[in-house]
Parts: structure tokens; C-alpha cells; sequence
């Protein structure tokens, strides 16, 4: 009696697989390749955009709220260096305050005799500032609005403007008639024009060109 073959016996060579007639074939051997497995439905086949959420704003916020701060801090530091030095080389005794207000770092030289640094209605103290821009910038490579104080001038100055400026604002909204102020500097314009703006009645603009542009007060309406 002759003993059953097993299947696994069964040649490789007698194993038929059915391909289709278009089936593509690999170029260098002329296997039939399989077809490509159909695209996954779950796939992601677009870029996938990214939503920012309220708190990653409030945190960008944050960061460029913290660098504005860092750069007024550094101008601060690098003008304070540099009036130290021109103090030395005038000989002039003074100390030196840093600190930011708004979005200007601001520097005051207090103490001592300083006059001869203010100068005539602010003129020395105006160019001061100027050169202690420059310097800051280009230390930075930002242009500077860094505000500099010398003896309290600029503090007693804005106090009086204050005060002008709130007069010339009443008497304009009692008569409705438009007053032109005395020729000022950019800084004490700018302390007319806050007084103005707060001011019911009137409103402010400047008109003319330096050393001689000033500020007009005029009527609301």
C-alpha cells in the first residue's frame, strides 16, 4: 500500500497565482508587482493648520511686552554710562537716575551745579539729549526717544505748561475763539497737546516749522 503524500510536499513550482493581464512588472526582473494599497481614508493628506488659542497670544503678548521692556532698560544703561562720562570729562558733580515711563526710558542728572548743562529756556539740555540719542543708538541699532532730564527742568517746565496749557484750554472753550501759543520744542508740545486732548470743548494742533512751530488751541465744534 502506498503511503498518502503530505501537502506540504507539493512543489513550489506547481503553485498557480492568478494575475492579471494588466498587472505592472518590475523593469529589471519582470516580476508582476502588486497594486499600491489604496489610500487609508483616516490619512491626513493636507497640512494641518495650526490654531492659536487665547493663551498663546496672551503669552506672545507677554514676550514682546518683555523685550520692549528689556530694550528701554538696556537704553537706560547705555545712556547712564555715557553722561557719566561726559560728566567726568566737564567736571561737573551729579547723579544719575534710570528709569522707564511709557514706552520712553527716561534719564535724569540731579544734584549739584548743573545750569550750565540746561542752558538758556532749555537749549543745552535739548542738545544733550540729541548727542545721548545718538549714542544709545548706536550702541542698540534702534533709533531712540530716550527722554533726558537735567536739574528738574524738565519737570518744572512740564508743571508750568501744564498749567498754560489748561488756561488757554478754558479761556478757548469760554469764547470759541482759537489762540496760538509761544514757538516750543517737540517735548513741550507734546505736554500742550496731553492737556489739550483731555480738555472738553477744544481740541490742538501745531503749525509752522522749527524753531518757531507751535501749538494752536481751537474750538471743538
Amino acid at each position: 500500500m502506498s503511503t498518502p503524500q503530505s501537502s506540504t510536499d507539493t512543489a513550489a513550482d506547481d503553485v498557480v497565482v492568478d494575475v492579471p493581464a494588466d498587472a505592472p512588472a518590475d523593469a529589471d526582473t519582470g516580476t508582476v508587482l502588486p497594486d499600491p494599497d489604496p489610500v487609508d481614508a483616516d490619512a491626513v493628506v493636507e497640512p494641518v493648520d495650526v490654531v492659536e488659542t487665547d493663551e498663546d497670544s496672551d503669552d506672545s503678548d507677554d514676550e514682546d511686552d518683555d523685550e520692549v521692556d528689556d530694550l528701554l532698560v538696556q537704553e537706560g544703561d547705555v545712556a547712564g554710562d555715557y553722561l557719566e562720562r561726559l560728566l567726568d570729562i566737564l567736571d561737573v558733580d551729579g547723579d544719575i537716575d534710570l528709569d522707564v515711563e511709557g514706552d520712553r526710558a527716561s534719564v535724569a542728572v540731579v544734584g549739584g551745579e548743573l545750569r550750565t548743562l540746561i542752558g538758556p529756556d532749555g537749549a543745552t539740555l535739548e542738545a544733550l539729549q540729541e548727542l545721548t540719542r545718538l549714542a544709545v543708538a548706536q550702541s542698540t541699532g534702534t533709533r531712540s526717544r530716550l527722554m533726558l532730564d537735567i536739574g528738574g527742568f524738565r519737570a518744572k517746565r512740564r508743571a508750568d505748561l501744564t498749567e498754560l496749557a489748561g488756561q488757554a484750554a478754558s479761556r478757548v472753550a469760554a469764547s470759541g475763539t482759537s489762540e496760538r501759543l509761544a514757538p516750543m520744542n517737540p517735548f513741550e508740545r507734546k505736554v500742550v497737546h496731553d492737556v489739550i486732548a483731555a480738555a472738553e470743548g477744544v481740541r490742538s494742533e501745531s503749525e509752522g516749522e522749527e524753531p518757531n512751530r507751535r501749538v494752536v488751541v481751537l474750538p471743538a465744534s
